[in-house]
């Protein structure tokens, strides 16, 4: 098994200790959280990277690097759903573009086509990604007790990151199916 892939495995372990820290009462325990959210967050880089430059793309790798994102971000945001802290309607959308994603990469599979990932996905996750670390810091601030009089305006502020987020993941995942089309509609 190769570095790149080793990463990609690094950042589903990662993932689970992730949660286990977000759990645990504290600001030092979600600050540790919010450290291990970016140590997973740097791998997912590195491991294409790697695996780019070293000429050893595989397909494992190819399976399991947007598995191994997709565990970590919605794993937090399904945390931040039981913490009350984003409404489920937010996650359900996110949760239902990457399954509608997914299932349009299996079907291209199936008909012998590999469909790679676009610019607004990786943009969308880049705001995944930023919405995660923007709240693990709201964590941090509530559980310090600092600026308890501001919380409800960090609130709002991470509605309106969460909005952004949500708008990104429909734009993202409405380009892929207008630009794939060809792949579920049959046409040659």
């Amino acid at each position: 098994m190769n570095l790149a892939n080793k990463l990609t495995i690094s950042r589903i372990i990662l993932a689970g200790i992730f949660i286990l820290f977000l759990f645990i009462r504290g600001a030092g325990a979600k600050f540790m959280a919010l450290a291990i959210f970016l140590a997973a967050c740097i791998t997912d880089y590195y491991d294409g990277y790697m695996a780019r430059k070293a000429g050893d793309i595989t397909s494992f790798g190819k399976l399991m690097d947007p598995v191994a994102d997709k565990i970590l971000i919605l794993g937090a945001f399904l945390a931040f759903v039981e913490m009350e802290i984003i409404p489920a309607w937010m996650v359900m959308i996110i949760i239902a573009r990457e399954l509608v994603i997914t299932g349009i990469r299996i079907l291209a599979l199936s008909q012998k086509k590999v469909l790679s990932a676009e610019v607004g996905g990786k943009h969308k996750t880049i705001s995944q990604m930023v919405a995660v670390v923007s709240i693990l810091i709201f964590l941090i601030i509530r559980d310090s007790g600092f600026g308890a009089r501001y919380m409800e305006y960090f609130e709002i502020a991470l509605h309106i990151v969460m909005i952004i987020v949500i708008a990104m993941t429909l734009t993202s995942g409405i380009s892929y199916m207008i630009k794939n089309k060809d792949v579920f509609m049959g046409d040659k």
